[in-house]
């Protein structure tokens, strides 16, 4: 009998408890996560790079989605166009000047589930010594156990940067005034 009352007091107390967010560190290491961009080359083409070393994490509660948060902070001067010449160009003072500025970090400050896994995260993006809001559309990917007996969970994310905005205004022409990112973040639940 006091086996019974002891379980049900633990399931009450288990019940009655809130959720608590599961936190991820998010999977750079292995390679199953990426920051990529997109921007117009004086109209005629388009440049595709990423950065290569990063890290960051989230905190993600499936019964409370609204409360996740996330922080991501890049290394500047890993940013890869696939040309070392052109990427040494954008490290200079005329692009991200990564000696000045090595950093660029983000930390949310809401996350807005919608319907059918999507979702808006706000945050604030540092950039090239300026800090401003930018809005990320997010989908989920998915979640479960991966074969080395972790859990992990997936998103992407979209979003459009207006690269005056953050005081980078080289003139590549008026189709280069903007860049796309697009995001994908495994995280391992730690």
């Amino acid at each position: 009998m006091k086996q019974r009352l002891l379980g049900f007091a633990l399931l009450t107390l288990a019940v009655a408890l809130p959720a608590q967010a599961a936190n991820y560190v998010i999977d750079t290491a292995n390679q199953h996560a990426f920051i990529q961009f997109k921007i117009s080359h004086l109209g005629y083409s388009f440049v595709l790079g990423r950065f290569d070393r990063w890290s960051g994490n989230f905190s993600y509660d499936e019964k409370n989605p609204d409360a996740a948060k996330v922080a991501v902070e890049i290394d500047a001067a890993s940013i890869d166009t696939n040309s070392a010449l052109r990427d040494k160009h954008l490290r200079s003072a005329k692009f991200f000047d990564t000696d000045k500025y090595p950093k660029i970090r983000f930390v949310s400050t809401s996350f807005k589930a919608l319907a059918d896994g999507k979702a808006l995260l706000k945050g604030n993006l540092t950039l090239h010594g300026v800090t401003r809001p930018v809005t990320i559309a997010v989908t989920e990917v998915g979640h479960g156990p991966d074969p080395w007996g972790g859990y992990r969970r997936g998103f992407t994310g979209t979003t459009t940067l207006t690269l005056r905005e953050f005081n980078i205004d080289y003139n590549l022409g008026p189709t280069a005034r903007t860049a796309k990112l697009f995001l994908s973040l495994e995280g391992v639940r730690k």
